[in-house]
């Protein structure tokens, strides 16, 4: 049987891993090809060798637009059209409060560093991807976050970034409407490579140690801090996106589906005591 993106054609950004990767092997599933983007391309060059000639790698910074511009003519000359775009790579701050910054001049460094993966870039995509998308009726995509909608999901800036990209979808959905529908999927904890944006130094423990991998109980805590207990899988997320992405949901505009076990309707939970401070 014909999969729901059967004939289109996708640009996926951050697609060497996590949600990314679970996405494009689930939209060449459901019949797409796809333009995966990644910083690492040797990720993305391994990924179209396991998805055969349904797969195009590209490695791209998305902080620059000029990259951005050659994922979505690659699409075009590949594959002759383009019908989702969706901006996936993503940066981490390591859960780091305001005041666990040594220096502004690190805060600085970090707030650059995510912002302009986490924010600029999906913006720039959307710049790319518009005349493309405008020709397709296509539809353009963002991985949102819970951070997005509730506190302690990540640190300040993580925090503030997926808080803009929540105002960016609904502001381009509004713009972009009637002929591009955009809408976006806000995980919850999820554990992925997602990587820290800066080798920051001793004072924050090991450098090496940038990943939600390396940080030890974490899949335990997200199980006892959402009512399923469960820690969602990017294959769960990638499952919303190919609904996102299809006919199906035609009659969606600015709408962010949150993937996060139910994390919004926890209802009291008990004070962990002490300041924050």
């Amino acid at each position: 049987m014909a999969g729901r993106l059967e004939g289109k054609v996708a640009v996926v950004t951050g697609a060497g891993s996590g949600i990314g990767k679970a996405i494009t092997e689930r939209f060449v599933r459901e019949g797409a090809r796809v333009v995966a983007c990644d910083l690492h391309g040797e990720r993305v060059e391994a990924l179209a060798r396991e998805l055969g000639n349904a797969v195009v790698p590209v490695q791209a910074d998305v902080t620059s637009f000029e990259a951005n511009q050659r994922a979505v003519a690659t699409a075009v000359e590949r594959f002759g059209r383009l019908d989702v775009f969706f901006g996936n790579a993503g940066v981490f701050d390591g859960f780091l409060a305001l005041y666990q910054y040594q220096s502004a001049d690190l805060l600085s460094q970090m707030f650059d560093r995510v912002f302009n993966v986490n924010v600029k870039a999906y913006l720039l995509g959307a710049y790319a991807a518009y005349p493309e998308l405008l020709k397709t009726r296509g539809t353009l995509l963002y991985t949102a976050s819970t951070a997005g909608f509730y506190t302690n999901q990540g640190g300040i800036i993580y925090t503030a970034t997926k808080h803009a990209v929540v105002g960016l979808i609904r502001e381009l959905a509004y713009e972009f409407a009637p002929k591009i529908r955009v809408n976006g999927i806000a995980p919850g904890g999820t554990f992925t490579d997602l990587r820290n944006a800066l080798a920051i130094g001793a004072e924050f423990g090991d450098p090496d140690k940038r990943s939600l991998f390396d940080m030890p109980g974490l899949d335990d805590f997200i199980k006892q801090s959402t009512p399923l207990r469960r820690v969602n899988s990017s294959e769960d997320h990638a499952a919303v996106a190919a609904f996102l992405a299809s006919d199906d949901a035609a009659g969606l505009t600015g709408v962010i589906i949150h993937c996060d076990g139910g994390y919004g309707i926890r209802g009291a939970v008990a004070a962990a005591g002490g300041d924050n401070l």
